[in-house]
């Protein structure tokens, strides 16, 4: 029995209504904006309604699309596949059935110059990039939202927001406020897909600095006295990475706004845009105020690098496919090592947090086997498999690839300190960025939403040549640690600003950073790496682990237990069980844990010269 059509001649008549809320006096124009509005019936059920009006259209087919990636990610997300109750009417209010050139895509032909379209889209994941919808919220990130037309990029957009049956709601947004206090505009598609919403009871505190207004909204189950005080915390990030490029942008709305959902039920996420950033965490302000003022961190210094100083790999954003850049390594990467930084100079954090967090940005650059294999350029190709990519078939990405976050924050590293070492302190990365927002940031662009100076990897190496005075460093620098695969003297560089970097577990015999599952035995977790003693000796993923130097392993607290009766060097026999069932018995040279850390001087009993205090204090105190 087909029960759906009554409700699809119900839908048509309801996008009719729509349809014809134009008067009739109202003459359309080519600049026509497209009209969306929101609604949320059943908000218990996570689904949102939308309604979208194209009006003042050519009589060619109208080709709607629902994305399939986000700006801020790198990989395919399909956002199609949430979308359900799809109708469309047209100009004389009849309705028409759209047809499906792909998955991604509606056709709408024959419509007589306007199309209204309603669907269903559906969102229970409260993060940076996806849509959720429930009775507290509703927190919308655009491309999880909205269809778009082919051809219509500079059309203006109008959204309204209509609150659920018994709620009062309010929205904060980067997107422009209208006349309504639940209506809103954007100048283009761009500016409108980069532009996320909260859309609920949220609490809004407000602060300035340099001569810009900031606005803090927060979706959580604390207390207002927490608010607060964490506010007054993010205004100290924000006013440290206002120093770094000695200016603020210009925030086209009037305002910047962070958007903060902590709630139990969040994924961790952030998400930067241009005018504003989505960060979500199940932590509180209460429990892991750390964790989420890094994210603050993190993300507000996206609306200089990524957001106005852009890789040209990444402008326009394309909505239809993955978007491939050569530079996430700066992008991204440069910005993961400003996050911890800004907060050691907002004082929110001490030094040995700071050198801990170095410590790990060295040691995965040093001892990840992914750098042998791919260069960081090469790395942030990577990003549309990566990025929140999902794969069913296995890949030994472990071995062959080092996330553009980590190696990016560990070149920014090594370049920051080796500018302040070969100047003797006066010159910095810090330099380095304001060069960047001066040449590509700043000049801004003629259309919200776009930029009109993106830069390419010649233009980083020039600027790099500019603010060094040197070309032949700005070179090799490039060469080496940024399309070759070398590593940098991090030990040196360190050491010049009194940090120590060490062997983490200093003596330790190392069979390599083995996982175990115990199912049907101690099982291999995970890919092995060929840095590791045992890759030599076959042991691969899924092999049954029984004995290591005569003792049965049944967990890893018991392969850990073999291990610490031997130095390295020691050979000890491991037995496992392929997955053919044979059993092998090679025996395995074991070396020392190469894994480092980095530590103050201080703190690893050594004394700080004043060389040494000097060169950290203008590092991390600016």
């Amino acid at each position: 029995m087909d029960v759906s059509r009554p409700l699809i001649r119900t839908g048509f008549a309801l996008l009719a209504a729509v349809a014809f809320c134009v008067p009739h006096n109202v003459r359309l124009h080519g600049d026509s904006p497209i009209r969306y509005r929101f609604s949320f019936p059943q908000p218990q059920h996570r689904w949102m309604q939308v309604e979208a009006t194209f009006p003042d259209l050519e009589s060619g087919t109208l080709e709607l699309r629902m994305s399939r990636s986000s700006p801020g990610r790198y990989s395919l997300h399909d956002f199609a596949k949430n979308v359900y109750d799809v109708g469309a009417v047209g100009a004389d209010g009849r309705g028409i059935q759209p047809t499906r050139p792909d998955p991604y895509g509606w056709n709408v032909a024959g419509h007589g110059g306007s199309v209204t379209v309603g669907y269903k889209v559906y969102g229970d994941r409260v993060d940076g990039t996806y849509l959720a919808v429930d009775e507290t919220h509703a927190h919308i990130n655009m491309p999880a939202a909205i269809m778009w037309a082919h051809g219509l990029d500079d059309r203006p957009a109008t959204l309204t927001f209509e609150e659920p049956a018994g709620m009062r709601w309010q929205v904060a947004t980067q997107l422009h406020a209208s006349s309504s206090p639940l209506e809103f505009t954007a100048p283009n598609l761009q500016y409108l897909m980069d532009s996320p919403v909260e859309f609920g009871p949220v609490s809004v505190r407000q602060f300035t600095a340099g001569g810009r207004t900031f606005r803090f909204s927060l979706h959580h189950t604390g207390t207002d006295a927490e608010l607060d005080g964490y506010v007054k915390d993010v205004e100290k990030i924000v006013r440290q990475e206002g120093a770094i490029f000695g200016e603020y942008p210009q925030y086209e709305p009037g305002y910047y706004t962070f958007l903060a959902d902590y709630v139990p039920w969040a994924s961790g996420d952030g998400m930067e845009h241009r005018n504003s950033t989505v960060m979500t965490s199940s932590g509180s302000i209460g429990s892991s105020r750390t964790g989420l003022l890094e994210t603050v961190a993190h993300e507000f210094f996206h609306c200089w690098n990524v957001e106005r100083i852009r890789p040209s790999g990444l402008e326009p954003f394309d909505f239809d496919r993955a978007n491939l850049s050569d530079s996430l390594w700066l992008a991204e990467g440069f910005t993961q090592y400003y996050g911890p930084l800004a907060m050691q100079r907002a004082q929110l954090v001490d030094v040995a947090a700071t050198a801990a967090i170095v410590g790990g940005l060295v040691d995965t650059v040093v001892n990840d086997p992914g750098r042998g294999v791919r260069s960081a350029v090469e790395m942030s190709r990577m990003a549309p498999f990566i990025d929140g990519g999902r794969t069913v078939d296995r890949t030994n990405w472990a071995n062959t690839v080092i996330s553009y976050y980590p190696f990016g924050g560990a070149i920014a590293l090594a370049l920051d300190l080796s500018l302040r070492d070969r100047s003797d302190g006066r010159v910095s990365l810090d330099d380095f960025m304001r060069a960047m927002w001066q040449k590509f940031g700043r000049p801004g662009g003629a259309r919200e939403g776009y930029v009109d100076r993106p830069y390419s990897l010649a233009d980083a190496e020039e600027t790099l040549a500019g603010v060094s005075g040197d070309r032949a460093f700005a070179r090799e620098f490039f060469a080496k640690y940024i399309e070759g695969r070398d590593v940098a003297d991090y030990e040196r560089l360190l050491g010049r600003a009194g940090v120590t970097l060490r062997r983490r577990n200093a003596g330790r015999a190392w069979l390599g950073d083995v996982k175990y599952e115990m199912r049907n035995g101690a099982r291999v977790a995970s890919i092995v790496s060929p840095s590791w003693p045992v890759y030599a000796a076959g042991l691969e993923q899924d092999d049954e682990v029984t004995e290591i130097d005569g003792r049965p392993i049944r967990s890893e607290n018991d392969a850990a237990a073999a291990l610490q009766r031997h130095r390295p060097g020691d050979r000890v026999q491991v037995v496992f069980v392929d997955r053919t069932r044979l059993t092998r018995r090679p025996t395995v040279t074991l070396a020392e844990d190469p894994h480092l850390e980095a530590v103050p001087i201080e703190a690893a009993g050594g004394t700080m010269t004043s060389a040494q205090r000097a060169f950290r204090d203008r590092w991390l105190h600016n």
